[in-house]
Formats: structure tokens, C-alpha cells, sequence
């Protein structure tokens, strides 16, 4: 009977994607994966510590894992990079991983099943992660781009990813092609800045123009950038065929004063004006973005700068953060910081104007044709995201599994958790 094998993973998409890849190393080796809640051999837990609720959940995973008799429990992800000496302290975990040694973790749990002392002829490398199985996921997640320079005031990431590197173009590639011989249709680049991406003199730019030269029926997202970063270039990068009309792009604030004190290397005018820039070549083009309320310095005068803000651009969807004190970084410093009940209640206002802006957008969506990459059909029914990022369902068989079904959206369905129900063309 092969040993089961349970992933937690929290935090951005990086995470994501390396779980998927370790996933599929375990699979490939005839080891079964199974859902973290249930009984496993091995737990593995990709922590996340953006924030004192990622902290937490990292924390309570952690506690979780360790209360099974017997199972083999691996932490690794960013709170090992920032919290490692005292989570050394904790018997009840096998294996402690930094994230340039993630790669490795199939072969020192494997190593350790064998009785051997280790397995360890990978060496450390953040990028070298193996193609990722097609039974976990339609889409194909890239990595590109590790660590970051910025140093934002409120941000702990450079401190504990370290410094921006960049995947050999080559290697970005190759990893490409090899996930859509595997017979993914949508390819999506990851990284923790991939605005800032440059390996031997190819830029951001550069990259995306080689990698949309690769021939097939396929499409291509970005999943982040930073606004510093976008300039006409890109804009047009966006009418090539291939490239999907989404983009997440991180405002943080609408706050000019706030984007200062934030150590953010824009305006909201400059925001703004990118995002103008491609509406005026895709009209329909889907911006989604994060926005941090809370800030040391924010005050009801600038959040309300931020609602504003949101209320401008038309977001598609806003990931909102509640300012969480990190020790180290520079807003921790800022003396007078914002009470949380106050955080709390900025929060909830944001998320009601998000969800009314998002219920805006897909609404215009309505009479338009989708093309969406269908990910699951049960019991008739298709759903996969259209190339605006945006959930689709329609009747449907389980032949259009991981096609390409053009479907003419005819009304939204749901609440909050609203998608766009169509009709196959």
C-alpha cells in the first residue's frame, strides 16, 4: 500500500506552485496524495508570513500535522525563513526546510522511508522544480522570478526570499514546452517581483515576446506585476493573441501620501494612467489588485482616498490585507499605529465595495463570448475561467475537459461568489 502524502499550502502562488511540483514528485513515485484533513503518512506545510494571520495559520497547520501519531512532518515556506530558531525548538517536527532547499524535500522524505541518512544530490536552487503534474491542475504555473530589492516599508518578503534573481530564460523555456507537451493549454508566469525579471541582459519584455514565439493552441497569463514597471510595452504586448486580458496589479493604497510612506516607487496618477493606457486598446481588459487598509499613517481622510481609488479604476476583484506590524521593517517603527478594530471595520467596507465593483464587471461581460479553458464537469455541467480570469459554467460533457469552449455569457449566478453562466457556441 503506498504511503499518503497531505500538502497544506499558504500564502502567494510561488507557494503554490512548488507544491504542485513537490506533489508531483511524490506522484510520480507511487505515493498518494491526499486532502491535508485526512490521515497521512507524511504532512508537509508551505508556510506563508506576510502577515500575523499568515503567521497563525502557519502556527495552527504546524500544531495540526504534529498531533498525528507516527506521520513525518515537514515545515518549509517563509516562516521557517523568518522564525526558524524557534520552530528548531519544536520536537514534533521532522524536518525543518529553508525555501532555497524546498526542491529537495521529496528526496529527504524518501530517503528518511528507506532508512538512508539523506537522498541529497539536488544542490539548493529555487528554481529547480520538476514539471508538474496534469491530474493536479488544467493550468501550468511558471516560475520565473524569486526574492525582491524593493524594501516597501510594510513588507517583510526581501527579508526572509532575499534578494531578486532570475530564472535563465532558457530554463523558462524549455519548463514551457515541456508543460504543454504534457498537454496544458494555459501557461501562467509566477514570481515574488517578475517586473524586475533580467538574466544576462534579457529583460521582463524580452522574455514574454520569446516565450509567445512558442507555437500551439495555448494561452499565456501574468499573474503579478508592479506598477513601476508597466510601460507602453507591455501595453502592447497585451494585443498579441495569445496573451489573456488580466492582469493583477498591486495598488496598496489610493493614497498618494500613503504610497510614500509605503516606500512604493509610484503615484496613483501614474496608476491610474497605466491602467487608462489599456483599457483604451481592450476595453473589457480585467484589472484586479491588493490593497492594504490600516497603514501606521492612514487616516479616515486617506482611506477614504482608497475607496475612492477603487471605485475609479473599476476593479475586477480586490485581495484586501488589514496593515500587520512585521519587526524589522521599517512601518513597524512609525510610532501611533492604527487600532485594529479600525483596521477591522476598513476592511469590511473595502471587501462591500469590492464585491460591488466585481459584481460591475462581470455584468459587462454579459452578451460577450468567453473563451474558457474547462477545468471539471460533473453532472453536466463545465467550469474553467474565461480569458479575463473570470469563472464560467455552462452545459456541457466531460469531451471538452481541458479544451477551449467559446461560450456566450448570458447572465452572472451566485452572491459573493459570483461567476458568469453562458452557453456553448
Amino acid at each position: 500500500m503506498s504511503k499518503r502524502v497531505a500538502l497544506n499550502t499558504l500564502g502567494c502562488k510561488m507557494n503554490q506552485y512548488e507544491s504542485d511540483s513537490l506533489a508531483s514528485d511524490f506522484i510520480k513515485a507511487g505515493y498518494t496524495v491526499v486532502p491535508f484533513d485526512e490521515k497521512a503518512d507524511v504532512y508537509i506545510i508551505n508556510t506563508c508570513t506576510v502577515t500575523n494571520k499568515s503567521d497563525r495559520k502557519s502556527r495552527n497547520s504546524i500544531n495540526k500535522a504534529r498531533k498525528q501519531d507516527d506521520a513525518v512532518v515537514v515545515v518549509t515556506g517563509c516562516y521557517v525563513d523568518s522564525t526558524k530558531q524557534d520552530l528548531e525548538a519544536n520536537t514534533g517536527i521532522t524536518f525543518l526546510i529553508e525555501n532555497k532547499r524546498k526542491n529537495q524535500i521529496f528526496q529527504m522524505v524518501d530517503a528518511y522511508f528507506n532508512g538512508e541518512l539523506t537522498h541529497d544530490n539536488r544542490k539548493d536552487d529555487v528554481f529547480d522544480f520538476h514539471t508538474t503534474d496534469r491530474g493536479l491542475r488544467t493550468r501550468a504555473t511558471i516560475k520565473i522570478q524569486d526574492g525582491c530589492d524593493s524594501f516597501c516599508s510594510y513588507c517583510i518578503i526581501p527579508y526572509v526570499r532575499g534578494g531578486g534573481i532570475s530564472r535563465p530564460n532558457d530554463d523558462i523555456i524549455s519548463s514551457i514546452k515541456n508543460h504543454l507537451d504534457e498537454g496544458f493549454k494555459e501557461i501562467v508566469l509566477t514570481g515574488i517581483n517578475m517586473s524586475c525579471y533580467d538574466y544576462n541582459g534579457v529583460n521582463f519584455i524580452q522574455l514574454i515576446k520569446s516565450i509567445l514565439d512558442i507555437e500551439g493552441d495555448w494561452r499565456l497569463r501574468i499573474s503579478s506585476l508592479e506598477p513601476d514597471m508597466m510601460g507602453d510595452e507591455i501595453v502592447e504586448l497585451f494585443k498579441h493573441p495569445r496573451m489573456t486580458p488580466h492582469l493583477h496589479l498591486c495598488l496598496q493604497s489610493g493614497s498618494e501620501k500613503i504610497l510614500k510612506d509605503m516606500k512604493r516607487t509610484y503615484t496613483f496618477s501614474q496608476y491610474k494612467s497605466i491602467i487608462e493606457k489599456i483599457r483604451r486598446v481592450i476595453p473589457n481588459f480585467n484589472v484586479t489588485t491588493d490593497l492594504i487598509v490600516g497603514f501606521p499613517t492612514e487616516s479616515e481622510e486617506l482611506f477614504e482616498k482608497s475607496l475612492l481609488a477603487c471605485k475609479e479604476i473599476g476593479f475586477g476583484h480586490i485581495h484586501t490585507f488589514k496593515y500587520s506590524k512585521r519587526e524589522g521593517t521599517k512601518a513597524a517603527e512609525i510610532k501611533n499605529q492604527v487600532e485594529e478594530k479600525i483596521k477591522t471595520k476598513r476592511s469590511e467596507i473595502v471587501r462591500d465595495v469590492a464585491l460591488e465593483l466585481k459584481k460591475q464587471y462581470r455584468e459587462s461581460l454579459i452578451g460577450l463570448t468567453q473563451r474558457v479553458l474547462v477545468e471539471k464537469v460533473k453532472d453536466g455541467i463545465c467550469s474553467g475561467f474565461g480569458e479575463n480570469y473570470v469563472p464560467v459554467i455552462f452545459h456541457g460533457d466531460s469531451s471538452m475537459y481541458n479544451k477551449f469552449v467559446n461560450v456566450k455569457i448570458i447572465e452572472l449566478e451566485g452572491d459573493k461568489e459570483i461567476s458568469l453562466k453562458g452557453e456553448a457556441q
